[in-house]
């Protein structure tokens, strides 16, 4: 069903259970060598968890003081290269020119691209795995297809390095989906209907979302996502964090250097935008 939605061989598709079992088998594929493997300071946190957890040689590349990624930082890569677009958790998008870039400047090492959020703005890089071996595009159903609990990832690359990833797969890990969500996905990637209704009723939200929260002074990079991250220059990340806590209203902050006085926010349904932003205006 993924391959007929997308348009590729079946052999050009790894199925497996979220997109982070996929990212934990491709981190024990392919970055198993001495080489550190780049992927940047602010991103998404599982990248940190896996190369700990294997024990990988890895470096964190920091991003730009508007959190862009500068392409030439991963260029010749030592072990590997893990680039989020657009990434997470500040909804920039890095060019397709840009991700090309990075992935012919690796010609000896496997490039990962962690297109969770693509469908929700910017063009994938899916039609490179005709172009290069060391690419590998990493998707999920988590968030434009809504369906995070049923634990469905995927990952598109040449023949060559999907089946390198289907025989770590099966050497360590036999475990699968149920019958029932592989039917529940299946007819996900057949809906093409209800999955371009749903992103586009996601992407107008965000539209609006952006424009409330600019004008009760918020500043924030424009996301490609379904989120937006922001923070307001008079309150600190925290306090707006526990005050709409206190209301009910669940946002993701990080108590980090340079990105504590941000606040990433979902976007919601119209109704959850509109006690969100009603929460906003009595705190402010």
């Amino acid at each position: 069903a993924i391959a007929d939605c997308y348009h590729v061989p079946c052999e050009n598709v790894f199925p497996g259970v979220g997109s982070d079992d996929v990212l934990a088998m491709a981190f024990l594929a392919f970055f198993n060598g001495d080489g550190e493997v780049l992927f940047p300071d602010i991103s998404y946190s599982f990248y940190s968890v896996w190369v700990s957890l294997f024990e990988i040689p890895a470096r964190q590349i920091p991003v730009g003081e508007d959190f862009t990624i500068n392409p030439e930082d991963y260029y010749n890569a030592p072990g590997g290269v893990v680039i989020a677009n657009p990434n997470a958790p500040t909804g920039l998008l890095l060019s397709a020119e840009a991700v090309e870039s990075i992935v012919s400047h690796n010609p000896d090492c496997v490039v990962i691209v962690d297109e969770a959020y693509i469908d929700f703005g910017g063009t994938t890089v899916l039609p490179l795995i005709e172009r290069y071996d060391n690419l590998l595009i990493i998707r999920t159903t988590s968030k434009s297809r809504a369906m995070a609990g049923s634990r469905i990832g995927y990952a598109f690359g040449s023949e060559k390095i999907i089946r390198y990833l289907k025989d770590v797969k099966y050497s360590i890990n036999s475990y699968t989906m149920n019958s029932q969500t592989i039917a529940a996905g299946t007819a996900a990637f057949k809906d093409t209907a209800y999955f371009k209704d749903i992103c586009g009723r996601i992407i107008r939200t965000r539209e609006r979302l952006a424009k409330e929260l600019q004008a009760l002074g918020f500043v924030f990079p424009e996301s490609s996502a379904n989120f937006i991250f922001a923070r307001h220059p008079s309150h600190s990340g925290q306090e707006l964090f526990d005050a709409l806590k206190e209301r009910r209203i669940y946002v993701r902050h990080w108590n980090t250097p340079r990105i504590e006085d941000y606040l990433r926010i979902t976007v919601g349904t119209e109704e959850e935008t509109d006690r969100l932003l009603t929460a906003l205006k009595e705190i402010l």
